[in-house]
């Protein structure tokens, strides 16, 4: 089991109380009861996490909606988990939903889980979504500068030429200088 895998259990084993449906939803192998946790009514969050992320790190496809929905949760523990089962999970989708989440403006405070997703993925999708969300977060007094500082870290190890104009233009942040000039180093050689 990886750090993930242990990190979310042992979180949802203290939400459920240590229930008997959590323990089920743990030993069970039958995807498709993990599956109707995910459509089943008056389920508790933790229970379709639980099965949502089971059924993604199996590369079971009906997770992909619910895995989605807690990629962009309020909590980042749940989005940390959604987006390690949705880069196992295989989905051609994911991207383009990771992209979307990424450069959602209204939903920003909830970015930096799909912005490293998307570099995992290292999908097309990825150096647009993060050169439109960085460019955003260059605003004086922006608040999000954790979510720019993963930009830049994403787009140096992405190491895509389109990045550099952004980066260049947060080397004048002082939060994000060191990281955009070893991310500058990380593109091709012009």
């Amino acid at each position: 089991m990886d750090e993930e895998s242990r990190s979310l259990t042992e979180r949802l084993r203290q939400e459920s109380g240590a229930s008997v449906v959590y323990e089920r939803l743990m030993a069970t192998g039958d995807l498709n009861a993990l599956a109707g946790v995910l459509t089943a009514p008056g389920q508790p969050l933790w229970a379709r996490e639980l099965a949502a992320f089971r059924l993604g790190v199996a590369g079971d496809r009906r997770a992909f909606e619910a895995l989605v929905l807690l990629l962009n949760h309020r909590d980042p523990q749940r989005c940390a988990s959604a987006a390690h089962a949705l880069a196992r999970l295989g989905d051609p989708r994911t991207a383009r939903a990771a992209a979307a989440l990424a450069t959602n403006e209204l939903r920003v405070a909830y970015a930096l889980h799909p912005i490293r997703l998307l570099v995992a993925l290292r999908a097309p999708e990825a150096v647009p979504a993060l050169i439109t969300t960085l460019a955003r977060r260059l605003r004086p007094h922006d608040p999000y500068r954790r979510v720019a500082l993963a930009c830049v870290e994403g787009l140096g190890a992405l190491g895509d030429e389109r990045g550099r104009a952004v980066l260049n233009e947060a080397l004048a942040h002082p939060p994000l200088a060191a990281a955009a000039a070893g991310a500058l180093k990380r593109l091709p050689k012009q």
